[in-house]
């Protein structure tokens, strides 16, 4: 018996029960507004896309060519459109997740405006924004199950074969996919961090991203003044979240270990150490130091410790931040990644200034020394300039083969001069964009990437599309720039949203008053409405 016509009966059974009281209710009516929306709860996405990404995890440990992607999305209108795009063109969203960027929030959800990346922005909005993202999601749902519907009841009414189109309703693919969710560093100490956790899974997420720096001194992972914190403190926020997944009944859900430590060189505070060759001896042992051979060396207001057998003094800034040793930074990520792992991370981030396979292999064949299985989460941040940097990469690889370089721009002089459009159609400039095509499959199976994803590319898309618009229509060619540009391209690539009525709910809103008013329900649809001309 199908999905479909066992939930009807499953209703029709319920309203024979109420005697005559449900008599205006039409069992199979009722079916489909429950299959519309399978998930009634974020705990019950969050398990069920828990369940999907272990499974992804696992097939990728099998065959490290199955790895998995997603787009950084601020908005649910972003994410609904991209789910739907991939639906469309690839015919199933398996291996496709989205990100919900702590950067994108801070910079386009924030009630204070525009802020940078240092987790000034409402805590709440994280989960706000997830939740948004599941309810234009499971819309989606709910439109497309609403077209398949209306097209069972117009073969049914022409007495055609229905059986496909029951298949369909019963095998849908819903668009809801996993969220990796950005929690920054946890807003705050261990607690806050598990309160605000349990907020986000409640509202869907099944996989929460958190970074080793200071909480109240965060910054973007691409820019300088980062800050660590001890690796007891990081644990502590790892067992928060984990401890929060449980509460909840999210036993498979995953925790995203991330470092900033390959770009930091300060931390606020220097750990205690219980015995010799602990954690923490270890993260002290990176730090920047003077010996001290004669406690007179030491000033007012100066702390020492003894580190080797010796008395040292560490570099301390004027604003009490301490300093790491330059050379340090790859043993402090291996670190990093390796206790995190066994302290109960599922995935680890590695942030990186540039986009390199052989330096992320290189610091992963490390960490799998110590834990076998490690696999990263990797950030294709828009901070890097993909084109610039693949092109070094390509100027290397020519030269190493001895190829002629003449007639390019040397890097080592002038660092941006391999930017020139009068470049794009060159040898280097293809072999640097082969490079960039293959990074993600080379980044997975060389350098242990499970997900690759793009922090804030939708920030990007939406400045862009919007900058070339308002030059064409404020500019010579008005409505034309619109129509185009946007419009015809939207019919040319049939993409639902320029029907944007039906995207919007209206044919849905229509379909349930004809449930709720039957034939006194007074509807948008029809022969006047302009949606018909596409």
């Amino acid at each position: 018996m199908s999905n479909y016509q066992s939930q009807i009966d499953r209703f029709t059974t319920l309203c024979t029960t109420k005697d005559n009281n449900w008599q205006s209710i039409n069992p199979e009516y009722a079916s489909r507004m429950h299959l519309q929306n399978r998930f009634k709860t974020g705990l019950d996405i969050a398990n069920y896309t828990a369940k999907i990404m272990r499974e992804d995890m696992a097939c990728y440990d099998a065959d490290p060519t199955q790895y998995t992607q997603s787009l950084g999305c601020w908005h649910g209108f972003t994410a609904q459109q991209m789910m739907m795009a991939i639906k469309r063109h690839q015919k199933t969203t398996k291996g496709a997740y989205v990100y919900l960027s702590g950067w994108m929030v801070a910079a386009l959800r924030s009630e204070f405006g525009p802020l940078p990346d240092q987790s000034m922005h409402e805590k709440t909005a994280v989960p706000k924004l997830i939740e948004e993202i599941y309810t234009f999601l499971k819309q989606a749902d709910a439109r497309e199950l609403d077209h398949l519907y209306k097209a069972l009841d117009d073969a049914k009414a022409k007495g055609q074969d229905t059986s496909q189109l029951q298949s369909q309703i019963d095998n849908f693919e819903t668009h809801i996919v996993p969220i990796i969710a950005d929690i920054d560093a946890g807003f705050g100490n261990e607690e806050a961090t598990y309160l605000l956790a349990k907020q986000m899974i409640e509202a869907g997420a099944c996989a929460i991203q958190i970074e080793n720096q200071v909480s109240d001194a965060k910054q973007c992972g691409h820019q300088a003044g980062k800050v660590t914190v001890p690796h007891e403190d990081f644990l502590s926020k790892i067992n928060a979240v984990r401890y929060a997944f449980l509460e909840l009944g999210v036993e498979d859900g995953i925790i995203v270990a991330r470092t900033d430590s390959l770009g930091a060189s300060l931390t606020q505070k220097i750990p205690v150490s219980k015995e010799a060759g602990d954690i923490a001896s270890q993260y002290t042992a990176f730090l920047d130091t003077q010996v001290i051979h004669d406690v007179d060396q030491l000033q007012d207001g100066d702390m020492a410790i003894k580190l080797n057998g010796q008395l040292q003094k560490p570099v301390r800034l004027d604003n009490g931040l301490y300093q790491f040793k330059e050379g340090t930074e790859k043993d402090r990520v291996v670190l990093d990644c390796v206790t995190s792992l066994q302290a109960g991370a599922d995935l680890l981030w590695i942030e990186t200034e540039k986009p390199n396979v052989e330096q992320i292999a290189e610091l992963v064949n490390r960490i799998r020394e110590q834990v076998p299985n490690a696999k990263l989460v990797y950030n294709n941040s828009p901070s890097f300039n993909w084109t610039l940097k693949f092109r070094e990469q390509a100027y290397e690889a020519l030269k190493a083969q001895g190829k002629d370089l003449s007639s390019y721009p040397d890097p080592s002089l002038d660092p941006k001069a391999l930017m020139a459009p009068e470049l794009d159609s060159t040898e280097l400039a293809k072999i640097a964009d082969e490079k960039v095509k293959s990074f993600q499959l080379d980044g997975a199976t060389h350098a242990g990437i499970f997900h690759h994803l793009i922090t804030l590319p939708t920030y990007h898309t939406v400045a862009l599309s919007t900058d070339i618009l308002a030059e064409g229509y404020f500019g010579d060619l008005g409505m034309l720039a619109y129509v185009r540009d946007v419009q015809r391209q939207e019919i040319r690539r049939e993409q639902a949203s320029v029907k944007h009525q039906d995207l919007a709910g209206s044919n849905i809103g229509d379909t349930h008053k004809e449930y709720f008013s039957g034939d006194n329900a007074l509807k948008a649809g029809g022969e006047a409405n302009t949606m018909n001309q596409f």
